[in-house]
């Protein structure tokens, strides 16, 4: 018995195309799964589905839009008759494009409410629409597994300091949603984990720490600096992690929040 084997299950990952989307879409399908690739790019997630070593479909989804979400459960199951897994993986994490007002604009006092609705209608709301719409449909095949992706920025406060340049100068404060709405995530995966579970679902949230993908040089020796580890994660470091979560080798794990993070949130 292959306890992490997730041979003939099907797997929905959301925001699959972004950097960890598609590594958690490449370790399920390593371990067997058949991929439902969703994201807002349709054809990039028909393309990506097929480089899968597993069956695999893309879908277009919007997390914003309650109607996507259900036409989307309505296409796996046509496809593959049950839902097993789900990841909710798409995130906004915002970016202030203009150096020249990311300062002002991203400080707490002057951080604009439509960034806050708008991260927060994906991060937070689009998370409980999947969980409501597809967590409904495994309630009355009387099993499922959801993975919700939660952030070390949900556990602790964004340390300002890094982002700081290396003369001390402030570029820019990581906004709030971001942190609240990761939070929120936390928070709604216990409350889930508690209701889903006598319908057999499990429920688990996954919360990486800082992933390198070509950051400022100095901002990546800072962060790693602040971790045990000395380094920030690569995009492969939650393969098993979200494997685990995923398979039999979890079976007990229920409401949980797994914080992989090279020891980020421990100081």
């Amino acid at each position: 018995m292959n306890l992490f084997s997730l041979k003939n299950k099907t797997a929905i990952v959301t925001g699959a195309l972004g950097l960890l989307g598609k590594e958690h879409c490449k370790a399920l399908s390593y371990a067997g799964a058949n991929i439902i690739v969703c994201d807002t790019d349709r054809m990039k997630c028909e393309k990506f589905a097929k480089s899968l070593k597993t069956k695999s479909i893309g879908c277009f989804l919007d997390l914003r839009d309650e109607y996507s979400i259900k036409e989307t459960k309505s296409i796996v199951l046509d496809e593959f008759k049950k839902i097993d897994i789900l990841i909710n993986n798409a995130a906004i994490n915002d970016m202030f494009e203009n150096p020249k007002t990311s300062l002002e604009k991203s400080r707490f006092e002057n951080y604009p409410i439509e960034m806050w609705e708008n991260s927060i209608s994906v991060n937070l709301t689009g998370t409980f629409k999947c969980c409501q719409i597809i967590g409904h449909e495994m309630a009355k095949q009387k099993k499922g597994n959801i993975i919700n992706i939660a952030s070390t920025y949900g556990i602790v406060a964004p340390n300002q300091d890094l982002y700081k340049n290396k003369n001390g100068k402030q570029l820019f404060y990581k906004p709030p949603a971001y942190s609240v709405g990761k939070s929120g995530v936390i928070g709604l995966t216990k409350y889930l984990a508690a209701y889903w579970g006598p319908y057999g679902i499990r429920v688990n949230s996954l919360s990486p720490g800082g992933v390198e993908n070509n950051q400022d040089k100095f901002f990546i020796e800072q962060y790693s600096n602040r971790t045990p580890l000395k380094r920030m994660a690569k995009s492969n470091d939650f393969w098993g992690a979200i494997i685990f979560l995923a398979s039999d080798a979890s079976s007990y794990m229920n409401g949980a929040n797994l914080v992989i993070d090279g020891g980020f949130t421990i100081w």
